[in-house]
């Protein structure tokens, strides 16, 4: 090990990371020059990836957990010979840059997630070591490992004191995920000051009571370093924290090892005089050493040589397993195996729409054979149970059956969906998560990166609105679907019978740019009859025309899920007092894809000069973009419990008031 140009390297990071965030006038210094040596051993020594092909199928994945370090990535990428020039780090923080504010992914090669929001990233690297460990299972042959990547992540403390960490570390010992190996920045100082006014737990107890190899050393010691990676790599059954003891801004003399050189630039003065203190040249700004440019030059060679051998492997084994490579290229490109038997509904069966996705999860993975998932301990309640393997196997994926498909999540909801992200950033596979719809409040954090970063991840929320009934106010949403539409990028589908759960579902998989929210009745829905004839097609749009009149409408009632049965009830309590009344109702599937469908198609489905009312049982919150706010027949406050039919009652939510409401305007 060559230390020295090591030294060299860290010092760069160093360097760069000043000059970078004092132009700037905004970042993190603290972490990036209190980590430097880990970035200068992981990428100049220990990890396996190739800075021509940052996407490379077998790479060793590093995770930046703490990612208000970011200069710390970006100045290795650099480096290490990633597409991140000494432009990018100049205009660091800035419009348009390579190197953002926090490391984003599809923005930064070689960034393999979006982190910031603390947690994540570790729970992001749990569900990348799941994924390596599934894939591994399906595509590895005796004659031929060609997954075989290791999956390392840096945290701080405050990624250890955010709840997600505690949820995905806990299932990843409870997995014996042994390529996951975490390296601990303990430095033990937060933006407040010392850890100590917060965080005084025993976090290497914590860690060996989750079933995780602890092991000690210091941030400095490259030695150390590579003798306690070699340790965490021997050990195959626990996934491994190397606890760091490191010094925060080391080397700046007057900020080093305090809070105030967390979050601020060093300031001109600070700056010089933490240049100085290190050696770095003074009137070369964003200087780099020398050494560290040879050393990576030479350092990508033995790269390529790695990832050359590799090829020779991946494609001895695509010539003899010439089935196993054809799955392979399915499973990265979202093709299915078979063409998927999605189920059939008879007109007039009543099924819960969580009920009719089952059956469509049940058709699904049979022929998508990486479409993986499961429920945070509601299996039976989300309806998510997959049938067994063709051989009668079970798909319960565990330490002992990495070959299986279904996890159980337990009761960790942001965990689950934090590490359904890692899998899907990972590759190749397909990843659902289900709980009730009131509980994506536990999950929104990861459900927002997911739809930051394009990842299709689907959720399946069942047991969506006061319906569920007995379970009272705090499993009935309300304010949910709202706050859910909210989320840019994201689909909100509500499906009101059937026939739409089983669109939903093959729109759900054909979808590759962002996740798809699947909200689902415990309650049973008659499928009813569509009036319009290309409703499958239509509704893609994000609503269609469920019932259509003769002539114009007077009205367009728009009504998502299950109130698209209390409209039809409600204008046939109209029809009896004012049969001359022709009334049009539209199922919104997706609210926001409707609201973003060229305006022809809005209009045609609303129909021009129709008076337009909106219903759903929760708040009308973005429904005035459709209805006058009196013509929204809404649910403004929580439920009670009770028999879901006496809820709505007791709250004036039935098909009697909303025909009051549709006569009092029309």
């Amino acid at each position: 090990m060559d230390i020295h140009s090591l030294e060299k390297i860290a010092l760069s990071v160093r360097s760069l990371t000043i000059d970078a965030i004092q132009k700037a006038n905004s970042g993190h210094p603290g972490l990036p020059m209190g980590a430097a040596e880990l970035a200068a051993y992981l990428y100049g020594v220990e990890m396996t990836y190739d800075p021509a092909d940052p996407s490379w199928l077998n790479r060793d994945r590093f995770v930046l957990s703490a990612g208000h370090g970011s200069m710390l990535l970006y100045s290795i990428l650099h480096m290490a010979g990633f597409p991140v020039s000494l432009d990018d780090i100049k205009s660091f923080r800035q419009i348009g840059s390579k190197c953002a504010g926090h490391p984003e992914y599809g923005v930064t090669p070689g960034v393999e997630t979006t982190t910031g929001p603390l947690g994540q990233g570790i729970a992001n690297a749990v569900g990348m070591a799941i994924a390596e460990r599934m894939l591994a299972a399906h595509f590895n042959t005796p004659d031929a490992e060609i997954i075989d990547n290791y999956t390392y992540t840096l945290v701080g403390d405050g990624c250890l004191m955010e709840g997600v960490a505690s949820e995905a570390c806990s299932l990843a010992g409870h997995l014996g995920l042994g390529k996951l190996i975490a390296y601990y920045d303990s430095n033990s100082i937060s933006i407040d000051g010392s850890t100590s006014i917060a965080f005084t737990e025993d976090v290497s107890s914590r860690f060996e009571a989750y079933g995780w190899q602890v092991l000690h050393s210091d941030m400095y010691d490259f030695e150390g370093l590579a003798r306690l990676t070699a340790m965490a790599k021997a050990e195959k059954h626990k996934p491994s924290l190397i606890v760091l003891k490191s010094i925060i801004g080391k080397g700046s003399p007057g900020k080093q090892g305090t809070s105030g050189v967390h979050g601020a630039p060093l300031g001109e003065e600070e700056a010089a005089k933490t240049k100085a203190a290190l050696g770095i040249p003074q009137d070369v700004p964003f200087y780099v050493a020398p050494e560290a440019y040879e050393y990576f030059a030479n350092h990508r060679k033995e790269l390529a040589a790695r990832k050359a051998e590799w090829q020779k492997t991946y494609e001895a084994w695509g010539k003899a397993h010439p089935e196993l490579s054809e799955e392979l290229s399915a499973w990265f490109f979202n093709r299915p195996m078979a063409e998927p038997d999605l189920p059939s509904f008879a007109q007039g069966e009543k099924i819960a729409t969580r009920n009719a996705s089952g059956k469509c999860i049940t058709a699904i993975a049979k022929a998508w054979p990486n479409f993986v998932g499961g429920s945070a301990d509601l299996t039976s309640p989300n309806v998510t149970q997959f049938p067994p393997a063709p051989d009668g196997s079970s798909q319960v994926f565990s330490k002992t059956n990495p070959k299986g498909r279904y996890i159980h999540f337990g009761v960790r909801e942001h965990g689950m969906a934090a590490i359904a992200n890692g899998m899907a950033l990972y590759g190749g596979l397909r990843p659902f998560v289900a709980t009730f719809l009131v509980f994506a409040d536990y999950l929104r954090p990861a459900l927002r990166l997911a739809a930051l970063m394009k990842l299709p991840v689907i959720y399946v929320l069942t047991h969506d609105s006061i319906y569920i009934g007995e379970d009272g106010p705090t499993h009935q949403p309300v304010e949910t679907l709202a706050s859910l539409r909210a989320i840019p990028n994201v689909s909100v589908v509500r499906p009101a019978d059937a026939e739409e759960t089983a669109v939903a579902w093959r729109m759900a998989m054909e979808k590759t740019d962002g996740p798809t929210v699947l909200v689902l009745t415990r309650q049973n829905l008659p499928v009813f009859t569509k009036d319009d004839p290309e409703w499958p097609y239509t509704m893609a749009l994000g609503a269609y025309v469920a019932k259509n009149t003769a002539v114009p409408p007077d009205a367009t009632i728009l009504a998502t899920g299950s109130e698209v049965q209390l409209a039809w009830k409600a204008c046939a309590l109209v029809a009896e007092k004012r049969p001359e009344l022709n009334i049009r109702i539209v199922s919104v599937t997706d609210m926001r894809a409707f609201a973003n469908a060229p305006a022809p198609v809005k209009e045609a489905i609303l129909a021009p000069g129709a008076a337009v009312f909106a219903v759903e049982a929760g708040v009308a919150q973005g429904w005035e973009r459709f209805a006058q706010p009196d013509r929204i027949f809404s649910i403004e406050r929580f439920g009670e419990s009770g028999p879901g039919d006496k809820v709505a009652e007791h709250l004036g939510f039935t098909a009697e008031k909303f025909a009051q409401l549709l006569l009092a305007h029309l």
